[in-house]
């Protein structure tokens, strides 16, 4: 099953979607039982994020090549983990299908996407077993993690290289019903592919990761992880990136100068 979120008549409606059509719903699968209220075609949907995370977690340094390229390029922090760890985003970041990506216009060197498997969190959970982690799993969705890097080197943290608006492109839609760790993902950048690797071929897999997070943090429905990427990829403005997760979907992004969506005075 896909469910979406979509924007209708100004609001956010949760949705289930089909090869023609979404059928829209009466409330989010993530709290109950919900109805069919209407239907939209899948052709003129306004994607919005799929979920907007209580919790939005963060995986870094997560794939061996990932981790070997940017030893090579002198990062420091760039050493095998010898267990799971996560960071957090802002939601303020997250951005839908189809909309797009704003590069500001104070941003110099390298402004590159990195493509993301995303779980989504089902139940509450507390001191999860590994199986219990399994079964907690709503669904997959799609993450495009985009970064400032001089921002990210220049600043304390990464308030602003992570996390500033339209940042975080999230979607199109949860695919329910997938073994997302025998996929394969593909990021490409004007239909160019620009690199593809196993899905699962990572240090430490999202399961091992939710164990490790509820032994001191309640996770709850909604909550999203990102899982880290092996690439990433410059981009500009003009282009329009792509990442596909096989057995989960294409989340597509146009690319933006700030000028273009007005700058702040």
């Amino acid at each position: 099953m896909r469910y979406a979120r979509l924007s209708v008549g100004g609001r956010a409606v949760w949705g289930r979607v089909g090869e023609e059509d979404v059928e829209l719903l009466s409330g989010s699968p993530l709290e109950g039982e919900t109805h069919v209220t209407g239907t939209v075609p899948r052709a003129t949907a306004v994607w919005l994020p799929p979920v907007v995370p209580p919790v939005f977690y963060a995986v870094g340094m997560n794939y061996p090549r990932h981790i070997e390229h940017a030893a090579k390029l002198g990062n420091a922090a760039a050493v095998m983990p010898e267990r799971p760890e996560v960071g957090y985003r802002a939601n303020n970041a997250l951005t839908g299908h189809l909309a797009p990506i704003v590069k500001p216009a104070e941003v110099e060197g390298r402004f590159e996407a990195e493509p993301e498997l995303v779980a989504v969190i089902g139940r509450t959970l507390r001191h999860a077993t590994h199986d219990e982690a399994r079964k907690s799993v709503f669904g997959w969705t799609i993450g495009n993690d985009i970064s400032a890097r001089a921002w990210q080197h220049q600043d304390r943290s990464f308030w602003r290289s992570k996390n500033s608006d339209t940042f975080k492109p999230m979607g199109p839609w949860i695919e329910t019903d997938v073994d997302a760790l025998a996929q394969t993902t593909t990021l490409r950048v004007n239909g160019e592919e620009k690199a593809t690797f196993p899905t699962g071929d990572m240090v430490f897999d999202p399961f091992d990761h939710i164990v490790e997070i509820t032994r001191y943090i309640t996770m709850h429905p909604g909550d999203v992880l990102w899982m880290g990427a092996e690439s990433t990829c410059q981009i500009e403005p003009g282009d329009t990136v792509s990442v596909e997760i096989s057995g989960i979907g294409v989340l597509s992004n146009p690319v933006q100068p700030e000028e273009e969506q007005g700058k702040r005075p």
